[in-house]
């Protein structure tokens, strides 16, 4: 079991980052995304990545989408944080990738969650958790354990509207522009008064989403 002091503050993160750039930082994660010439090398950069995480006793969650191979490692030990394991485990993938002739795509990686408005989070969050078969995260959120399922948080919210629901799409800073661009274009309603953390998006029926970034994300520490 690690220590709490385990855990890298965001600054350390942004540094580690600095020599990690095929990464980002994602909600307790170092997320990525390969791409390989063709569906067999990502399968050969599956199984190096497979070995390197048995030698360093750290397993990312990893995802395979034809030539794709999506990856996010975090310490499961401290809460899902980011550890030096996490750094050191990145930076020893990036060179198996190197090797394949892989091509980091880091802005394909999207976390998607969902955002319940409520004025009473206790009185409801055993509901979802029960229903989801999901656990509960430092912050009170509720997470898919094998990190499937969208994640669910609850925003307190003294007088919710009648539209309670809202889906967070979750990309870097680095990419989130165009994103917000083409948003912008489809003559969606853009509130921008948290930017960078967060633009919240309506659209033409009042359906709200949030396009969120890790600008005010991370342990506090």
């Amino acid at each position: 079991m690690a220590a709490r002091d385990d855990i890298l503050t965001r600054p350390q993160i942004d540094a580690a980052l600095a020599d990690l750039p095929d990464w980002r930082y994602r909600l307790g994660g170092l997320v990525t995304v390969f791409k390989t010439p063709t569906a067999a090398g990502a399968l050969g950069l599956i199984a190096a990545v497979g070995r390197l995480a048995e030698e360093r006793d750290h397993h990312p969650d990893l995802d395979w989408r034809y030539n794709r191979v999506f990856i996010r490692f975090s310490s499961h030990d401290v809460d899902g944080e980011v550890t030096a394991r996490d750094t050191g485990a990145a930076a020893s993938v990036s060179k198996a990738a190197a090797a394949a002739g892989a091509e980091a795509q880091p802005g394909l990686y999207r976390t998607v969650d969902i955002g319940i408005d409520t004025p009473d989070a206790d009185g409801i969050s055993e509901v979802w958790r029960v229903a989801l078969g999901y656990r509960r995260g430092r912050f009170g959120n509720l997470v898919d354990p094998y990190g499937r399922g969208p994640g669910v948080s609850f925003e307190q919210a003294p007088a919710p509207d009648g539209n309670r629901l809202h889906v967070d799409i979750h990309r870097s800073k680095a990419e989130s522009g165009a994103a917000l661009e083409k948003t912008a274009a489809t003559g969606a309603l853009m509130n921008s008064d948290h930017a960078p953390e967060r633009v919240v998006v309506t659209d033409a029926q009042g359906n709200r989403l949030c396009l969120c970034t890790e600008e005010g994300h991370g342990p506090d520490l």
